[in-house]
């Protein structure tokens, strides 16, 4: 009888330990090679710095390279739905990358930290959840910047993929608000080596100012060709551009661009009340001590944010089901829809609903480049 008693009681203790300890899985597909790896790489770096828990139970990543290939992102995300049975999907550095796992996940009903400012249709927009600003956010702090110089024409050239259309549109968005109105809209492929043709249709327009819908080192490469083309009115930028490959491929030329990003780029410089300064200025010096003075950038806040915010809907989700089921995934997504005041390295998350981003214009600063480095602009 006492055997029984023990032994029931050493399977209750091991099952009660199993629950306790049960581990939860995280599948991400990044573009650490291909034209994105400049981006990739530091989305990928970011999960270095992680905690080995999520809301206190062990965590693993699975990460696969999907060489920033649209078509690799997808296949990635399938196989890790469908064979790893991840709790949740993160990725990709690319939006049209980012697009096609969003559209994985919801057929899943798997829930993913989208980590790059992707528009979705609202039945994949269900299960996703956009780490970063919107473009249109964004944006709008380039938007109040022209409007304070009083620039009335605008030249635009982009990517011809969807992160093109995304900052052209947002840069369309305030265009009547600012006061001025987009006279050119010129595209390049994230390949391209050269732009030399659309930059002399740009200067022969004699916009006020330009906007550059690229990202990474591929949005260096308009600016400097309009520089040697001549052309020394205003550049702006995107948040997609802000690191320290744009400035090393760029060089001079690149000197005085102007763009907006999240706090996280210059925290000693943001005010002492500044909402996520400490979250942001700690985030920094870890990375930096991590991959070497000057390499802070925005996209591995990006992917932290990205665990922050799993980290606070973990221990709700856990309430109701266990990791690798089809209800832990469901109750995941409904904890993620209701985190509330959580502060990240970009900024102050509030999701609900009807908002999957939970961002405000504390998720922003407008920044220019300054003797080879970013620096906030007042």
């Amino acid at each position: 009888m006492k055997h029984r008693l023990f032994t029931a009681l050493a399977l209750a203790g091991s099952m009660a330990a199993g629950s306790a300890y049960a581990e939860i899985t995280i599948g991400v597909s990044l573009g650490s090679t291909g034209p994105g790896a400049s981006l990739g790489i530091h989305y990928k770096n970011a999960y270095q710095l992680m905690p080995k828990t999520l809301g206190g139970e062990p965590v693993k990543y699975i990460i696969i390279d999907d060489a920033s290939d649209p078509t690799n992102a997808a296949k990635n995300a399938r196989k890790l739905v469908s064979e790893d049975k991840v709790d949740a999907l993160m990725g990709s550095n690319g939006v049209p990358s980012a697009i096609q796992m969003a559209q994985v996940a919801a057929e899943a009903k798997t829930p993913m930290m989208v980590l790059t400012p992707a528009i979705l249709s609202p039945a994949v927009a269900h299960w996703s959840f956009i780490v970063p600003q919107t473009t249109e956010l964004m944006m709008g702090a380039i938007a109040e910047q022209m409007k304070a110089k009083g620039i009335k024409t605008v030249g635009y050239i982009g990517f011809s993929d969807t992160w093109g259309d995304l900052v052209l549109k947002a840069t369309e968005f305030h265009a009547q608000a600012a006061g001025y109105k987009v006279v050119t809209n010129e595209r390049y492929a994230r390949a391209d080596t050269s732009v030399t043709g659309q930059v002399l249709k740009i200067i022969a327009a004699n916009p006020d100012a330009v906007i550059v819908g690229g990202s990474g080192t591929g949005g260096a490469l308009p600016h400097v060709a309009l520089v040697e083309k001549g052309y020394k009115k205003p550049i702006y930028h995107n948040h997609g551009t802000v690191n320290a490959e744009f400035i090393k491929v760029g060089g001079k030329a690149v000197e005085g661009a102007v763009a907006v990003t999240g706090p996280l780029i210059v925290p000693e410089e943001l005010a002492a009340n500044f909402p996520t300064k400490a979250m942001s200025l700690d985030f920094t010096r870890r990375y930096e001590a991590s991959f070497g003075a000057g390499s802070r950038n925005g996209f591995a806040g990006y992917a932290y944010d990205g665990y922050l915010l799993l980290n606070a809907a973990v221990p709700e989700a856990l309430k109701k089901a266990k990791p690798g089921t089809p209800e832990f995934r469901e109750a995941l997504r409904g904890a993620l829809e209701n985190v509330k005041n959580l502060v990240g390295t970009h900024g102050v998350y509030n999701m609900s609903a009807a908002n999957h981003n939970g961002l405000d214009e504390r998720a922003r600063v407008p920044v220019q480049v300054q003797n080879g480095t970013w620096k906030l602009m007042k």
